[in-house]
């Protein structure tokens, strides 16, 4: 009897809880259908202001309006969704929103799953016509000739500091801005479909295999490294070679079908990548900016130094600087340095007006909304 009883108790509390699940299920259909209807009325206001910016020849792509965008609704959100889970969200109702004025092409260092396409993911959203292309340089003249609205390079890794790549290119066509910034963390993985003592052969791009030398050393010191254009290629290459394997990203091993055979085996915790967004576009003031400038100063002792305290004298706070052998010019160096502001804030136009008459050539590549780092 006790058996009897402990079994209708048993059963009647599945069929309540059947119930409740059937309750909360039906809230949440009828809760997407209010998202949808929502998401559609704002798309449909998003589709207004194309209009508007089209009669008026604005551009469609505005960073620091979707700067403003996430921010508004980041500090209001009160959870349970974290911030990274709500960025994605808004990302895709952003670019889907823009999608309809216009159907942005973005080119980038391919092929797809490469860390600069997940970059460009990460500032554009799916709702875009990715181009990959086979080198840095290719993004550039994409960009410049009117092929791609938008081009997403690595400026400078935490681990290995600038891509002279990027460098170069920003001296080879000065005309390009930078229009927007991507921080990204950075966790490289080892892929491969067979053990870890068979693989003989690892590819990746040089700055991938650079960022994991200590662990690659110590744990596959039988191993040949490769240098490919990306790291995608690599999973591609080892996704053909039998005793292949190649350093690359998590998405990368699903689209290759290839296993994770160690993840996350970069030498620094906290390996980030910046990445910049360039086309020809000036960006908006956000308040929250920076400003990257490039600047040849006379090849004198001090020279350096009197560029620098102009910055100071100016409360301007460096955020990055790096040097580059100037093209065609002997022993001289191209300066690029990043500073919080934006090129319409007074001291800004001050600062670079004193630059100017100190410098031999300076040249503004763009002010944009600081990035927060993701991933």
């Amino acid at each position: 009897m006790t058996r009897k009883i402990e079994a209708a108790a048993n059963n009647a509390a599945a069929s309540r809880a059947a119930g409740h699940l059937k309750n909360l299920r039906g809230q949440i259909d009828k809760l997407d259908l209010q998202i949808l209807k929502i998401i559609n009325e704002r798309a449909s206001v998003a589709a207004e202001i194309g209009k508007l910016k089209n009669d008026h020849g604005a551009e469609v792509f505005s960073p620091a309006r979707e700067e403003e965008v996430l921010e508004n609704v980041l500090q209001a959100n009160k959870g349970p969704l974290d911030v990274a889970i709500l960025r994605a969200i808004f990302r895709e109702i952003m670019s889907g929103s823009r999608a309809l004025q216009k159907v942005l092409k973005v080119a980038f260092l391919g092929p797809e799953y490469s860390y600069s396409h997940l970059a460009a993911v990460e500032r554009f959203g799916q709702a875009v016509e990715f181009m990959g292309v086979g080198s840095i340089a290719a993004v550039f003249e994409e960009v410049n000739r009117g092929h791609a609205d938008f081009g997403v390079v690595p400026l400078e890794n935490s681990t290995d500091g600038r891509v002279a790549d990027t460098l170069d290119m920003f001296i080879r066509l000065p005309q390009l801005k930078v229009c927007a910034e991507v921080r990204m963390r950075i966790h490289h993985n080892l892929l491969a479909n067979c053990e870890q003592q068979e693989i003989r052969r690892i590819y990746s791009k040089p700055q991938a295999l650079s960022q994991c030398r200590n662990w690659l050393a110590k744990n596959v010191p039988y191993a040949s490294l490769h240098e490919v254009a990306s790291t995608a290629t690599a999973a591609e290459l080892a996704q053909r070679e039998r005793g292949a394997a190649a350093v690359a990203s998590r998405q990368a091993a699903v689209r290759y079908g290839l296993r994770i055979l160690f993840p996350d085996i970069e030498d620094e915790a906290n390996n980030e990548t910046r990445f910049a967004i360039i086309g020809l576009q000036e960006t908006a003031k956000t308040g929250n900016d920076k400003t990257a400038v490039m600047f040849r100063l006379p090849h004198e002792p001090g020279s350096l130094v009197d560029a620098l305290n102009i910055f100071k004298q100016n409360k301007l706070n460096l955020t990055w600087i790096e040097s580059f052998p100037a093209r065609g010019a002997g022993q001289e160096y191209v300066f690029f340095v990043d500073f919080e502001g934006h090129s319409d804030d007074p001291k800004v136009k001050r600062c670079l007006a004193a630059l100017e008459e100190h410098c031999e050539a300076v040249t503004v590549l763009g002010s944009y909304p600081m990035a927060k780092v993701s991933g």
